[in-house]
């Protein structure tokens, strides 16, 4: 197995390689297709990566993943399964493109707030302007008054 290289992006302007070492991969038998050699052959493929107590990230960039994967996360320990292909080998490939976008994401830093602003008035007039024209479409569907 060889190391997993991150793409360089935003949280992450060198990328990131995570040695071979830290990451541990499963092998177990995968549903679906596959023919014969369904039973046979454990093409699906578990990648896991203990996040809490790797050396490679940074105490920032392990808070940040640990805290935007609460819900993948179980003991600081990240999973991905694949299980998409009949290969092991593609499986293998794509294991390890999930759980390096799934850092990727994870590593980006939050976007800046939203400055709150008021509405133009050129907007609330046509805002307006809508609700008064659907309002005489559905009046004009009603039976007339006497």
């Amino acid at each position: 197995m060889s190391d997993l290289t991150v793409d360089p992006g935003p949280g992450i302007p060198d990328g990131l390689v995570i040695p071979a070492a830290e990451l541990r991969e499963r092998f177990a038998r995968s549903s679906g297709p596959g023919g014969q050699g369904v039973n046979t052959t454990d093409s699906k493929v578990q990648l896991s990566f203990d996040v809490a107590a790797s050396p490679t990230l940074t105490d920032a960039q392990r808070r940040r993943v640990l805290h935007r994967l609460r819900h993948r996360v179980v003991d600081g320990v990240l999973t991905v399964e694949a299980s998409d292909e009949r290969s092991q080998l593609r499986n293998r490939s794509l294991a390890r493109q999930r759980l390096a976008g799934l850092l990727r994401e994870a590593l980006a830093p939050p976007p800046p707030k939203r400055r709150a602003t008021r509405p133009t008035r050129g907007s609330v007039e046509r805002r307006l302007q809508s609700k008064r024209h659907r309002a005489e479409l559905k009046a004009a569907r009603r039976r007339p008054v006497d």
